[in-house]
């Protein structure tokens, strides 16, 4: 199906009903999914392995005020972040993003071979340039040695933004986050044969599905990407 192939492999029976919908194809999602069957068509899925920055407490961490609760009313009021590890044929790479709980929206991202202190802090003051004078969001992250350092500290002092952490060996403290690498990863690492990719071609292509991810991807919840949804009530420029 073409618009499967538009997609990138990427999505299912429902994501494609919404596309032929946009199109003026009117369909039912269990029609779709019967043809979908019927020609073997399906995404790629396949078990991830997680990235854990977390090598003990080098300072105190401050509350987890989350809890959780991963949600929020408007844009900018509850970030969330974390660290994820892609393994190809030249080496690893490391994708850092700041994920919106309002929406799902991923504010900002940082791409490197090396899951340095430096890409955390390079993703949240571009995360933070975003911020309206009055917006000051809670930032959480579980915690990971990133998330403790003094750089990290000043640039949420200075941005006015509340950290919170997830508790010790909590992997759902931080699930909005672990859900975003779930989808990002069966969605554009598991589709595809990365074996023979150079280090910088994997890079463009990460990124290139960020701001696909951002601005084009079906949201099934809101019938429409993250973007054209914040955009029709004035939310985003």
């Amino acid at each position: 199906m073409d618009a499967f192939r538009q997609s990138r492999e990427r999505y299912g029976y429902r994501r494609i009903g919404q596309m032929l919908r946009e199109q003026g194809i009117r369909v039912c999602a269990r029609r779709v999914m019967k043809l979908m069957t019927a020609h073997g068509i399906t995404p790629r899925f396949k078990s991830r392995r997680r990235y854990s920055s977390y090598s003990g407490e080098h300072s105190p961490a401050p509350a987890n005020l989350v809890k959780r609760r991963f949600h929020a009313k408007a844009p900018n009021r509850l970030w969330v972040t974390d660290i994820t590890e892609f393994r190809i044929g030249e080496g690893k790479i490391y994708l850092s993003p700041v994920i919106d709980c309002y929406d799902g929206m991923p504010v900002a991202w940082s791409i490197g071979t090396s899951p340095t202190a430096e890409l955390a802090d390079t993703m949240l003051e571009q995360a933070c340039a975003t911020l309206a004078d009055r917006e000051h969001p809670v930032i959480h992250s579980d915690r990971g040695c990133h998330y403790r350092w003094p750089g990290w500290i000043r640039i949420c002092e200075r941005h006015g933004l509340t950290r919170s952490v997830s508790a010790k060996g909590c992997s759902p403290g931080n699930a909005a986050a672990e859900g975003f690498f779930g989808r990002l990863k069966q969605e554009f690492h598991y589709n595809r044969d990365h074996r023979d990719d150079g280090i910088d071609e994997f890079i463009d292509a990460l990124d290139a599905y960020m701001v696909w991810y951002r601005d084009e991807r079906i949201k099934t919840q809101y019938g429409t990407s993250i973007t054209k949804r914040r955009r029709r009530p004035g939310l985003m420029a």
